[in-house]
């Protein structure tokens, strides 16, 4: 059975981690989750531990966790790091190997492939510091899908949009060689 740590940044898109996670199961792919600070703005780890029965992490100073070097651990227990979705400011501290919290440091910290789903405003994708950012992440090893195009929660049209829970779980199983 394959398994996946799921990374849910920040913004309006990190509902559509909900699908994700069903759809993951659903193909028998077990689901850790960890919940960046701004991810749960948007939603609960009440509600990513119900989809994916798994307990979810959210901080790095959880003393039972990193008393056993948990960031470490749930690095090396994945057979893919997932990062959906991947904010503007997930991507520029993962380009730059910032590891200010849970989510960046096991990124830093993980020997595994990571796969990226951008999501944020069609000119924050279009920014050249992005655009540099994503080069860099492709230039390291990692997979940085393309965002979808289309009508976005700000009002704005073009890329930016995170790509639907289907063209995510095709490029994990991809990756995962199970196609």
């Amino acid at each position: 059975m394959s398994r996946v740590l799921l990374i849910v940044g920040g913004g309006i898109a990190a509902y559509k981690a909900c699908e994700l996670i069903r759809q993951m199961r659903k193909q028998g792919i077990t689901v850790r989750c960890v919940l960046t600070e701004a991810g749960a703005q948007f939603v609960t780890p009440m509600t990513l531990a119900a989809l994916s029965e798994a307990p979810v992490h959210t901080s790095l100073w959880d003393l039972k966790d990193e008393a056993e070097m948990g960031h470490i651990q749930l690095s090396r227990e994945a057979d893919l790091v997932v990062v959906a979705p991947a904010t503007a400011d997930l991507l520029a501290k993962m380009a730059h190997g910032l590891a200010s919290d849970l989510a960046t440091t096991l990124l830093l910290a993980t020997d595994k492939r990571v796969l990226a789903a951008p999501a944020m405003n069609v000119r924050m994708w279009l920014h050249p510091a992005t655009q540099r950012n994503v080069a860099t992440l492709r230039a390291d090893g990692v997979s940085v899908m393309p965002p979808d195009e289309g009508a976005m929660a700000c009002g704005e049209y073009g890329p930016g949009r995170l790509p639907e829970p289907e063209a995510i779980l095709a490029a994990i199983q991809d990756m995962l060689g199970r196609a």
